[in-house]
């Protein structure tokens, strides 16, 4: 928080003056380079706002990538709800046809709506379940229908699991809040986007590069300008402007700090600590926990009697319940969405099981 609250950093003004602002560009470049790093892309922008209009940004890049002949996005249903709404406001009226996230629909059936219409396909990994899926073979099914495959990832989990890259993914976006950027309330937050080189210039946002000065001194600059809706205007791929840059540089600070072995060992503990929160809940009568596939820190629990009334009862013990999962998937009525992370101790977890136990009472 030290470094972050820095006056150097604490600022909303884009670098556009390489000469007075090497500091920012090079935490900026940092930054990109470590999330090429952990997502196993190609090349990295400076920011956006939050991980859902990531996605939506991933969409627009897809639909030019295809020349927008290619107008079909397929939305994985186990993709968090609140991006694919983003997602829906942000192309509603530009003809595209978004469609798979009404049901549920799994990998397989993913795979049966490609066509030679498709854009792209959007998964998440782990997905919105805390599942983890394997997509190596969707890729290939994606690839061969000419659409490109965007994953929705957990920077976090990506300590642990194969890089998105290694997977076959195109396009990476995600939330950069669980590297070391606070909860407050609903943001600010991090949205980070990664790609393949061959589609770097069809992204938003600011890319930052290394080059030399004229006395063959290391230097940073914006690069790929044309690209950018104040250059290209109307014929700009997207109208972003600002990015999150504060947030990038908290997030690059903290990857700095915990390093490959530090990134793994967060991941270790968020996947161990779930895993016995699921079986001791597991253990409580009348609640059954979805141990169908293998899953990273959240997992989903269904319960004996509605999750609100649950809830009710937690928070009289200070204790914040699950997710009412029958919000948005009617199917899952009487299910929820449990997460345990790196930050809360046997102890927590304990006071948890035994608030739940008490709940059905």
């Amino acid at each position: 928080s030290h470094l972050v609250l820095r006056g150097e950093f604490l600022t909303a003004y884009t670098p556009y003056q390489p000469e007075v602002s090497q500091g920012t560009l090079q935490a900026i470049y940092e930054y990109q380079s470590m999330m090429c790093s952990l997502t196993g892309m190609d090349a990295a922008n400076a920011s956006h706002y939050d991980g859902a209009t990531s996605l939506a940004e991933a969409v627009t890049v897809a639909l030019e990538v295809g020349r927008h002949k290619r107008t079909k996005v397929i939305l994985s249903p186990a993709i968090n709800p609140q991006y694919r709404a983003v997602v829906r406001t942000y192309h509603q009226g530009n003809n595209t046809k978004i469609m798979g996230d009404s049901g549920r629909a799994d990998i397989a059936d993913l795979i049966e709506m490609l066509d030679e219409n498709t854009a792209m396909v959007a998964v998440s990994y782990p997905n919105f379940f805390g599942q983890i899926d394997d997509l190596t073979h969707l890729a290939e099914k994606v690839h061969q229908a000419g659409a490109l495959l965007v994953m929705v990832v957990n920077p976090t989990a990506l300590g642990l699991l194969k890089s998105p890259g290694s997977l076959g993914a195109d396009i990476v976006v995600g939330e950069g809040q669980p590297l070391g950027i606070p909860m407050s309330f609903g943001g600010p937050y991090l949205g980070f986007f990664a790609v393949r080189t061959e589609y770097v210039r069809k992204i938003a946002g600011r890319i930052i590069g290394e080059t030399v000065d004229k006395e063959g001194r290391r230097a940073y600059v914006m690069t790929l300008r044309p690209r950018e809706q104040d250059i290209r205007r109307e014929k700009a791929t997207s109208n972003i402007c600002t990015n999150q840059g504060l947030m990038s540089l908290t997030a690059c600070i903290y990857m700095s700090l915990m390093g490959k072995y530090g990134m793994r060992k967060v991941a270790e503990l968020c996947y161990h600590k779930a895993h016995y929160a699921a079986n001791q809940i597991n253990d409580l009568k009348g609640f059954v926990v979805d141990m169908s596939k293998p899953f990273f820190h959240e997992f989903v629990v269904k319960c004996p009697r509605p999750v609100a009334a649950i809830n009710d009862k937690l928070i009289e013990n200070g204790i914040i319940g699950g997710y009412d999962l029958g919000i948005d998937y009617p199917h899952l009525k009487d299910h929820m969405l449990i997460c345990v992370t790196e930050t809360n101790t046997k102890d927590e977890i304990d006071a948890l099981v035994a608030g739940l136990k008490e709940a059905i009472q």
